[in-house]
Order: structure tokens, then sequence, then C-alpha cells
């Protein structure tokens, strides 16, 4: 009966949660800026009062020496597992602006949709676990399980603070499993379970030739050009069929098994119809993989963004003094960022001619990570969506990484449930984010049965 009053509190207030979503994406919380650090702090404070309000005690913002870390917990259901819930309030930068048909902090509802910057990317994933959270509090009067809440505000510019933070607080985090909304549903009507992440390795590649911008007509031909140059290195990381020249760069690579590409062709996805929605006129990638594979399963070598000589209307012939790409490398399981950066940092060097100087800066990056569909966590998410979406969900990778789910594994111990409710094309780091708000309200009630799910689970 209390679970029935419960589901009846989260469809009467449908409405209202939306008006209340809309407070905490108005909040320019952008981590990468630091013009918006009092916004960010802003956020983590209405996070705060957010988790005192729906019922959670021991609240406290966590200073780090970057932006803060709210934690709250309810820990009123004594033998029962406990769920760490992690989730991120900070957001992507909005540039360009002038591509977003409604300004990204003023949320819009349009067509079944919200749009605002962090609507999918995780503010309305953090939001449905916290009205799920309220509703079982104030309709049951207790949860079924032990919750703990942990919000974080540099996701988005690589969670630099966030591994000490965990290995600091073993015992205030300490739990059974952790659940992460913070990744796609597999497509539009299907609710998705990931089971695998890629990790990362992200790098600035800076070239320096002379000392200053010189005239193409005086020095032309006599001096290295580092826009030339670097040009002529990014080159050689791949070669035509996709493959990633960088030596021993696949030596500690894991394929994905037989069954796995068994389940990867029954997914219903529709290549053509992929390609169209993003503007490919035809998808492009290492040779002898299919697209899914691709995306979720192979490691990747990818520019992120280049800089260099003159760039604004007009002409000037000058040879560029200095040259500068972002790189970065998904990784696939067994592949160590660390090590995948020693070994492009040494193949740069290789290959880097002595008349200009170039320097690797390693900026961050994340461990990959994968777990079984028998996983009994995993189950139980599995129970809890298809009664909150009507169908049972499939199980996928993701492309993206959440490095901290390999942290949670390494310094606690703990495995993790990963479902998200946003849906491929939600535009996350892009103008016009949005979030489809049937998902989040299916949402709302499937993490509702995840803590019924979850108080099952034999430990």
């Amino acid at each position: 009966m209390a679970m029935n009053r419960v589901l009846d509190y989260i469809q009467t207030h449908r409405d209202q949660y939306i008006d209340q979503l809309k407070g905490f994406l108005a909040i320019p919380s952008i981590s990468a800026l630091p013009a918006h650090a009092g916004d960010v702090r802003q956020c983590a404070e209405w996070c705060v009062t957010e988790l005192n309000r729906i019922g959670l005690r021991n609240v406290a913002l966590h200073e780090t020496p970057g932006h803060p870390i709210v934690y709250g917990e309810w820990l009123g259901a004594p033998g029962a597992p406990t769920m760490l819930f992690y989730g991120h309030y900070d957001v992507q930068p909005v540039d360009p602006v002038d591509l977003w048909e409604s300004p990204p902090f003023e949320p819009t509802v349009r067509e079944g949709a919200i749009y605002a910057r962090g609507s999918a990317d995780d503010k309305g994933q953090i939001f449905m676990h916290l009205k799920a959270i309220e509703a079982t509090l104030s309709q049951a009067g207790a949860l079924p399980i032990n919750v703990k809440v942990m919000l974080e505000g540099e996701e988005e510019v690589g969670s630099a603070n966030l591994d000490t933070f965990i290995a600091a607080n073993r015992d205030l985090l300490a739990a059974d499993v952790v659940v992460i909304s913070d990744s796609p549903m597999f497509d539009r009507d299907v609710p998705s379970i990931c089971y695998g992440l890629r990790g990362l390795a992200y790098f600035q590649i800076d070239v320096r030739g002379s000392s200053t911008d010189l005239h193409s007509g005086s020095y032309g031909g006599a001096v290295a050009n580092p826009a030339i140059v670097l040009a002529q290195l990014l080159a050689q990381m791949k070669d035509k069929s996709g493959k990633i020249r960088i030596p021993g760069f696949y030596d500690a690579v894991v394929d994905v098994t037989a069954a796995e590409k068994k389940e990867f062709a029954k997914l219903p996805f529709n290549e053509k119809r992929w390609a169209r929605e993003i503007g490919l006129s035809k998808p492009s990638g290492e040779s002898g993989y299919s697209t899914l594979e691709r995306k979720w399963a192979r490691p990747t070598f990818e520019i992120n963004g280049l800089l260099a000589g003159f760039t604004g209307e007009g002409a000037k012939t000058v040879i560029p003094a200095t040259a500068m790409a972002k790189v970065s490398m998904r990784l696939v399981p067994n592949q160590d960022p660390q090590t995948i950066g020693k070994l492009f940092e040494d193949y740069v060097k290789k290959l880097a001619p002595k008349t200009v100087e170039v320097t690797v800066t390693h900026m961050h990056g994340g461990k990959p990570w994968t777990t079984g569909f028998d996983n009994a966590w995993v189950q139980a998410a599995g129970r809890a969506i298809e009664k909150g979406f009507g169908r049972p969900p499939v199980f996928v990778r993701e492309g993206g990484s959440i490095p901290v789910v390999s942290t949670f594994q390494d310094v606690l111990g703990l495995p993790s449930v990963l479902f998200g409710i946003g849906l491929p094309g939600e535009n996350a780091h892009a103008p016009n984010e949005w979030l489809d708000l049937s998902n989040f309200h299916n949402g709302v009630l499937a993490s509702a049965y995840l803590y019924q799910e979850l108080a099952g689970v034999e430990r």
C-alpha cells in the first residue's frame, strides 16, 4: 500500500517537479569558466537546501581545492543494503550561444522536452532520484534501503579533486552499490542499462618555432612553420584504415566477445537514421568493426581542437610562432591512461623535428570500466526499469567516460549500476541541450522502484 501512495504522489506532482527542475537548471554552474565560480557555489548551496528539504540528514557542503562536493544521507534502514548515489551539478559551457533557440539558462518546455544546459547532463537525471527519494520518504515514512548522495561540481573539467575526497572519506561513503544516472538510453522507448564505459586520456600539444609571428614573404622557406609541423604530427596518428599508429597502443586491448557482438546485432540500431540525425552522409571508422563496436568497444584517437596563426577576416601573411592542438583517446578495458599517455608522448617526441619545440601536456583521464549482466545489483536495476518504463531494458555499452566509476571500484570496492534516461541526440555538450519529459517522469518511477528492488538483493 505504501508503494501505491508513493506512485500516486509521483503522478500527481508531475507538473510541480518540472517547475522545481527549472530552478535547478537556471543556475549557470559552468565549472570550466572561472567567471562562473560563484554560480557553481550557488548551485552547490541549492543542492544542500534541496537535500535537507526532501528529508536527508547529515547534509553538508565539503570544500575542495576546487568546487565543493555536496553530501547527504538517510540511514534509517538498519540491516538493509546501502546505495551511494553519485551525480554532478556542474555543466558544460554554452558556446556557441547564438545557436541556442532559447537562452541556455532560461529553461523552456517545448514538444515534450525541457531545453536548458544541464537538462540531460546531469541535473535532470540527478533530480529524478531526488524526487523519488522525496516521494518515498513523504508517503512511506522511510526508505527500504539506506541512501547516501554525493554530488560533485567538477565532473565537466576532469574531477581533479574527487578521487582525493573519496580516498579520504572511505567510511563516510561506505556502501554496497553505487548508482549513477549520467548516460543516455539506447533509443526512444528503449530503456537501457550501461555495463561498459570507455576510458579517456586527454592531451594538449604545443609547437613553438620562432619567438614571434614572422612575415611569410621574408622568412617563408627558411624556417619551420609550427602549423605545418603540427598537421604532419597529427596526420601520422592514424592510418587510412582508421588504425591508430602509436606503437604499443593496442597491446592491452580486450576485444568484445562473440556473445556481446550477438547482443549488439539484436539492438534496434538503424545506421542510416543514426547518421542522418547527426548530419552525416556516411559513418566512418576503424575497418572491420560495426558502428556500435566503434562507438562503444574500440579505442579512438580524436582531434578536439586546433589553433594556429591568423584566423580573422581577410588576409594576414604570417608564419605563426606557435600552434596548438587538443587531442583525446578513448580507451577500452585493460588500457591504462597513464601507460597510453607515455606511449603517446614518446611517439610525438620521436616524430617531432629538431626545428621546433614540442610540448605534450597530459590534461586529465580516466580508466575504462565494465561489469557483468548477471550482477545482482544490475538485475535489480533491470527489474526496476521494467516497472517504471513498462518494458525490460537492453544492455549496452557507452562510448563516453565516467572516470569515478573505476575509482569507486578500486578505492571503495563498490560495484556500479548505470541507468540513464537521456536520449541520443540530446545535445549534452552542444547548443539546445534537452531532456525528454516522459523519460524523466518514468525515471522518477523507476528510481522509486529501484530502492525497493535493491532492498531484496542478498549481500
